[in-house]
């Protein structure tokens, strides 16, 4: 069994202990097959962290997302997400010695404009400049705990926003986004989430740690190498969790991710996509809609819509709170 999960307060570079080079059986890198594929043939059915978090939570959330793919008014807490996650991609573009405190606060309001240039509603966050003020204020404070939990002179990335994917033998397609790929010189791999919430009390660390496994799973199938530490970073407090994951926790969430899968397709076949009521709702956009507040859902699409996911992307904060447990 890997060791448990152990949230403290500092950060430190990659491990140099081995990884383990063992290939997983039953499936393969989603572009393995790409040089002879049909350019034109239809991807197959895919799943993002984020949307397994939805179904998870909720799945008459996954369906008004993934299915009815409903709008969603822009939150102040995912526009804070988006902006601290870009401001700390953009303090690696800079030479190791320049990647200060003062470096990153400096990056802030360029990157705030650049986000309302590309999603102009984002501006409506706010009533007047004393609000904005206090928001940009409180994303500052998080750039500034993200400095007390590890030294980014110290380290070189690998990758940033690192979009991955792989087929699981069953054909569902595994896709996400790894906020950064920490390669020691050794080969050891890091892979390291940021998080804008707080982090979650012991007994529901599960669930964000499912997301990090997804995104190990998907590392596994690609490079035939278990990564050797999972690393979230929760700057609403300045606390770290890490979890060194094994084989056998990958192949275990392999068969969890194939069971929700199954699930989400009996939801598909049967229209049974039924809320799950939880402290969650308090940050869900369609309460008007959902039978848990007395509302009616809009008829379902027709039966032959394929489940086509969205991007995934930092929605933010609802899925840094304690939710529900994995699929066992």
């Amino acid at each position: 069994m890997a060791q448990a999960a152990v949230a403290e307060r500092t950060g430190a570079d990659p491990p140099g202990a081995e990884g383990t080079g063992t290939e997983p059986a039953g499936a393969q890198p989603a572009g393995a097959d790409a040089a002879g594929a049909d350019a034109s043939a239809p991807r197959p059915p895919s799943l993002s962290p984020s949307r397994a978090g939805d179904f998870l939570a909720c799945p008459l959330l996954y369906r008004f997302r993934v299915i009815d793919r409903l709008p969603e008014p822009p939150s102040s807490a995912a526009a804070r997400g988006t902006l601290v996650h870009a401001v700390l991609e953009r303090l690696f573009d800079s030479p190791a010695a320049d990647r200060t405190p003062q470096a990153a606060q400096a990056l802030l309001e360029p990157q705030w404009e650049r986000l309302i240039a590309e999603e102009p509603e984002l501006a409506g966050l706010f009533d007047d400049d004393e609000q904005r003020s206090a928001w940009l204020a409180e994303a500052r404070d998080m750039l500034g705990r993200y400095f007390t939990l590890e030294d980014p002179t110290r380290l070189e990335p690998r990758h940033r926003e690192h979009a991955v994917e792989a087929v699981l033998e069953s054909g569902l397609l595994l896709r996400g986004y790894i906020d950064r790929l920490d390669v020691a010189a050794g080969g050891e791999i890091r892979i390291v989430d940021y998080k804008t919430g707080t982090a979650p009390p012991e007994e529901f660390e599960g669930r964000a740690l499912f997301q990090m496994k997804f995104y190990a799973v998907v590392l596994w199938l690609t490079q035939q190498q278990v990564p050797k530490l999972l690393q979230l970073m929760y700057l609403g407090n300045g606390e770290i969790v890490r979890y060194a994951p094994d084989e056998s926790d990958l192949r275990a969430t392999m068969r969890k991710i194939d069971a929700l899968w199954q699930a989400i397709e009996r939801a598909r076949a049967t229209g049974d996509w039924r809320p799950r009521p939880s402290r969650l709702c308090g940050w869900c956009a369609h309460q008007a809609i959902c039978p848990a507040f007395g509302g009616t859902p809009p008829p379902l699409p027709d039966s032959g819509t394929r489940l086509a996911e969205e991007a995934p992307g930092h929605n933010g904060t609802p899925a840094e709170l304690p939710g529900q447990p994995d699929v066992p």
